[in-house]
């Protein structure tokens, strides 16, 4: 299982800046995207169920660094895919405007359903053998599905060579075991936040969007310029 990281609430800076090194050094340690058209592409999923709504508006303010965190490696392109309600999944056109990206998240509205993990990892899975996706972040803070099939799921995208960075909201019992072998499975990273560190978020959003357009020396660039708690990335990097 991979190691779990938290990201929350605290009196001081230390175990934030902790669960954020966790987080990126295990980012750190992946290979380097396949070198491509010069810019990233990313899925960014987010499970838009009445539960996630107040992460959602946390999320539409704090992406905008994803794009920041990219632009001088050459960018990155982001399509945004979420499910909610009855069986309704649906994904954005691509982008590489981060205003444009936080206009299509406002004009979501979160709708009582259940998750459809397995569904948004096909969905990258098809992406990524068209040749058109270089990583894949998810936000969400449950799972209502057959834990074995998401598991498959996420297997075949491990022998894809695509990552799944997962951010999870809460402590749901299924979630906690499932989210990390999920990253576990498709080499990527995962990590616990919660809509009182924003900032977190963002950094960590950030470190994702690196590796997307840049691989891992994207990456240590990124902590470097940073500073701050994101300076603390490269220190375990060396």
């Amino acid at each position: 299982m991979a190691r779990k990281s938290e990201v929350g609430p605290t009196k001081g800076t230390a175990a934030s800046s902790s669960a954020v090194d966790a987080f990126t050094r295990e980012v750190a340690s992946l290979p380097p995207r396949t070198a491509g058209s010069g810019r990233g592409r990313l899925l960014f999923a987010m499970d838009a169920t009445a539960s996630r709504e107040p992460t959602w508006d946390v999320a539409s303010t704090q992406q905008g660094e994803m794009f920041v965190a990219a632009s001088e490696i050459g960018g990155i392109d982001v399509r945004l895919a979420f499910y909610r309600g009855f069986d309704e999944f649906k994904v954005s056109r691509w982008t590489s405007d981060g205003r444009e990206l936080a206009r299509l998240m406002g004009a979501v509205r979160c709708l009582a359903g259940r998750t459809q993990i397995a569904r948004v990892l096909r969905y990258a899975a098809e992406q990524r053998r068209e040749g058109r996706l270089d990583a894949v972040v998810f936000v969400g803070d449950c799972c209502e599905e057959d834990v074995d099939e998401v598991g498959h799921e996420a297997g075949q995208l491990g022998l894809l060579g695509l990552p799944v960075f997962v951010f999870q909201e809460g402590d749901d019992r299924v979630a906690s075991r499932l989210f990390p072998q999920i990253a576990k499975l498709t080499r990527g990273a995962y990590c616990k936040f919660d809509r009182s560190s924003p900032e977190q978020l963002r950094r960590l959003l950030g470190a994702v969007a690196a590796y997307a357009a840049g691989g891992r020396a994207a990456l240590l660039k990124y902590g470097k310029e940073q500073g701050g708690a994101a300076a603390l990335l490269t220190n375990q990097m060396k």
